[in-house]
């Protein structure tokens, strides 16, 4: 695919979004319950939290323009929402599913992070099938 055919500009705003959701998914929603069950003290998550958070700025960005590629130019709001869920749920979810199985993570963290990603990915999907 021609990196031109990209809406770079809906690429970027998917991404802040997606860091925008992280912020109240993992802060008001979910963010002591999850911070309890990785067992993670208040000084814990000050660490670092600048590295952490542009890791996950570029991390965001990243999938943003592998979904828009996969969505290709002529992505319909219908599409992007089905491919998206699709990816959030079917690759990602299911993928880090497997490795909490097998680090026997509790499922109330995995349910935290895996819905996520899926609201993550259905939201991105959205928003870069909608925007021409």
């Amino acid at each position: 695919m021609d990196p031109a055919s990209i809406n770079w500009l809906a690429v970027l705003v998917a991404t802040v979004m997606t860091f925008l959701l992280g912020g109240v998914w993992y802060g008001p929603l979910f963010g002591k319950l999850w911070q309890r069950h990785m067992g993670l003290s208040d000084a814990q998550l000050k660490q670092s939290v600048g590295r952490t958070f542009a890791l996950a700025f570029v991390l965001a960005l990243v999938s943003a323009v592998n979904l828009a590629f996969f969505l290709g130019p002529s992505a319909t709001l219908g599409f992007g929402v089905g491919a998206g869920a699709a990816t959030g749920i079917g690759f990602v979810a299911t993928s880090l599913g497997v490795t909490y199985a097998f680090g026997r993570r509790p499922l109330v963290l995995a349910l935290v992070d895996l819905g996520y990603h899926a609201v993550a990915f259905t939201m991105m999907g959205a928003l870069l099938g909608s925007w021409h």
